[in-house]
C-alpha cells in the first residue's frame, strides 16, 4: 500500500490523461457515422477496453474524414 502511495503523483495524471482521451473519443465517435473502417459498436469496445491505446488508436486509424 505504501508504494501504491508513493506513485500516487505518477498515476493521477496519466488515469486523468486516459480518462480524457477515452471521453472525447467516445463524444467523437457518437457525433460521427463514417469511419475508415469497422462500426460504432467495435470502437466503442476498443475505446474503453484497451485503455490509453484504445482512443489512440480511434483518432489514427478509426476517425473517417470529417
Amino acid at each position: 500500500m505504501e508504494e501504491l502511495i508513493e506513485y500516487l503523483p505518477l498515476i493521477i495524471p496519466i488515469l486523468m490523461i486516459e480518462l480524457i482521451l477515452a471521453a472525447v473519443a467516445l463524444i467523437h465517435l457518437v457525433r460521427h457515422d463514417q469511419y475508415r473502417f469497422g462500426n460504432r459498436l467495435m470502437w466503442i469496445l476498443i475505446i474503453l477496453l484497451v485503455q490509453i491505446i484504445g482512443p489512440i488508436l480511434y483518432f489514427s486509424i478509426g476517425k473517417g474524414d470529417d
